[in-house]
Order: structure tokens, then C-alpha cells, then sequence
């Protein structure tokens, strides 16, 4: 295959791979870094092995997303979004379903390298993972047709992500840091999918995809939204407040500017391209936010060691 054939359909999968959704990896596998750079457990090739894994996991959901709406007819109506690379016809449904099945059993093989590495509770948080990755969409009761798609990411790329990364580097201790810490990352990454949703509440009520936007109507989808990216600063608060994060952490909030423009467009704008903008930012700042926290723990960590040494 020639290098101008190959470029294409190198594009067409790394658009279908919905890159700017991957801040939902990076950020909480950053944070569990440097929880386990203060507790002196960081390792490096375990560290990088749970990234790829997790990133192949995630694909893995956009890709299984992608080829179970274009089944169910979910995504006729929409006019943007991420991915939509069976309906505009860049790849084929088959294709999409082999790669979505390739990427699963990817992230999850190595992930049973690194239970070997760890310990049992991986196995349930892995095993809780693929299952979120499989059924958000697909199966007989897919979690985003009846509104849990906000919950299971807040739970599984937030508190459990950090956790079984910081397990897996630590090689099988626990601590409730990660979990805590979990929680803010969490509510960004919800506000990601929610930001989505509501930009397609239309096309999702006229195919019966009963997400939280179309359950509660669009006012009381702009309040969650709101809730969901300003509790994240909130939590932030307590939990420096709490002793549990440092208080340099506190940096991240140079990025509230940017939610509260983000909160505004959502609660006043209906248009599809706006809203789609709005989705991409909140990617972004999703992004922003937990690079800062884990660059402001890192100056503790850094201002700490320098304070101490002998």
C-alpha cells in the first residue's frame, strides 16, 4: 500500500478513535503518578503499560460507540459529533466492530500482565472497566440509552482509574487518596460526556436514547452541568481544605475563567455548533485541569524534598 493510500486510512482511525476524548485517560493516570511519586511507589514501565492499556480501553468504548449507534440508528439526526466515520462512509461498520474488538482485547491482555505485577483487586476493577466499555452502548441494556453513561464514567475514570493505577504501580498497596482525589477528576470527565449529550438531546430523544439530558429536559441539563464542572472545583477546595491534596494543587484554579465561559455557552446557546464547540473545550479543560493539579502537586513534592534535605 502507497503512502498516500495508507495516510487516509491512517486519518479515518485516528479520527474514529475520538482523540480529544483521550484527556480522560491522560488526566487521571497524571494524577495517579504523582500520588505515587509522594508515596515513593512510582514506577515507571508499570506506569506507561496502565496508560496504553487505558488508552486502548477507551478507544476501544469510542469505537464500540460509534458502531452501535450508527446500529441503532442513533446518530441519522445528528449534525456533529466526534467520530461518525460509518455515516459519512469513511470506514466500514465491520471495520469499526474488528477494530473495537481488537483494541478490547489489547488494553485488556495487557492488563493481565499487569494483575501478575499487582494484585487481585485489579482484576475486579479491570473486569469492571471492560464491562463499562462493552455495555456503555452495546448489549441489552446499554448504560448510555438509560442514563447512566454520566455515572459509570464518573466511577470508572475517575476514583477507580487513579486507584487501580496507583495498585498497579505500588504493586498491590491501597490508600484511599486516590479514590478521594478520583472524585474531581471524575466529575470533569461526566461534564465531558454530559456536554455531548446535551448537544444531541434532539437526535437522541427522536431514536429513544434516554440519556439524563432527555430524561430531565434541557433546563435541568444545564444545572447538571454546572454542577458537574463547578464541583469539581469544589471538591478541589475540600480536599486541600482536608489535608488530602497540597494546597499548590490550587493552581487549577487559573482554568475556572474557562468553566465558567464554558457553563455560560451551555446555558444559553441551542446551536448544534456551538454546543459541539462547547464539548470540545470541556474535553480540553478536562485536560487543563488535571495537569494542573498533578504539576502543583509535583512543585509540593519538588519545594518539599528541597525543604528537607540535609
Amino acid at each position: 500500500m502507497s503512502r498516500l493510500e495508507a495516510s487516509p486510512r491512517l486519518a479515518a482511525w485516528y479520527r474514529a478513535a475520538r482523540p480529544r476524548t483521550l484527556t480522560a485517560t491522560y488526566a487521571p493516570l497524571g494524577v495517579a503518578a504523582v500520588i505515587a511519586l509522594q508515596d515513593g511507589v512510582f514506577e515507571p514501565v508499570t506506569f506507561v503499560l496502565s496508560l496504553v492499556a487505558a488508552l486502548l480501553l477507551q478507544v476501544a468504548a469510542n469505537l464500540i460507540n460509534e458502531y452501535e449507534d450508527y446500529r441503532r440508528g442513533a446518530d441519522k439526526l445528528k449534525q456533529a459529533g466526534q467520530g461518525m466515520v460509518i455515516k459519512q462512509q469513511v470506514l466500514t461498520p465491520r471495520q469499526v466492530l474488528l477494530g473495537a474488538i481488537g483494541t478490547t482485547l489489547a488494553g485488556a491482555l495487557i492488563g493481565l500482565i499487569l494483575v501478575t505485577q499487582s494484585g487481585p483487586l485489579l482484576i475486579w476493577i479491570g473486569l469492571g472497566g471492560v464491562l463499562v466499555v462493552i455495555t456503555y452502548t452495546a448489549g441489552p441494556f446499554p448504560l448510555s440509552y438509560h442514563g447512566l453513561g454520566e455515572l459509570a464514567v464518573f466511577v470508572f475514570m475517575g476514583p477507580l482509574m487513579i486507584l487501580g493505577a496507583y495498585y498497579i504501580m505500588s504493586r498491590g498497596q491501597t490508600s484511599p487518596v486516590p479514590l478521594l482525589v478520583g472524585l474531581p477528576i471524575g466529575s470533569m470527565v461526566a461534564a465531558i460526556l454530559h456536554a455531548n449529550n446535551i448537544r444531541d438531546i434532539e437526535a437522541d430523544r427522536a431514536v429513544n436514547k434516554r440519556t439524563l439530558a432527555v430524561r430531565f429536559g434541557l433546563p435541568a441539563a444545564r444545572v447538571e452541568y454546572a454542577v458537574l464542572v463547578g464541583g469539581a472545583y469544589g471538591l478541589v477546595g475540600l480536599l486541600v481544605l482536608a489535608g488530602v491534596m497540597p494546597w499548590p494543587t490550587l493552581v487549577v484554579l487559573g482554568t475556572a475563567p474557562e468553566a465558567y465561559r464554558l457553563i455560560q455557552i451551555i446555558n444559553t446557546s441551542t446551536e448544534t455548533a456551538r454546543l459541539h464547540q462547547a464539548q470540545g473545550r470541556t474535553a480540553r479543560l478536562h485536560g487543563a485541569f488535571g495537569l494542573w493539579i498533578a504539576l502543583g502537586w509535583l512543585v509540593h513534592l519538588l519545594a518539599t524534598a528541597f525543604l528537607t534535605r540535609p
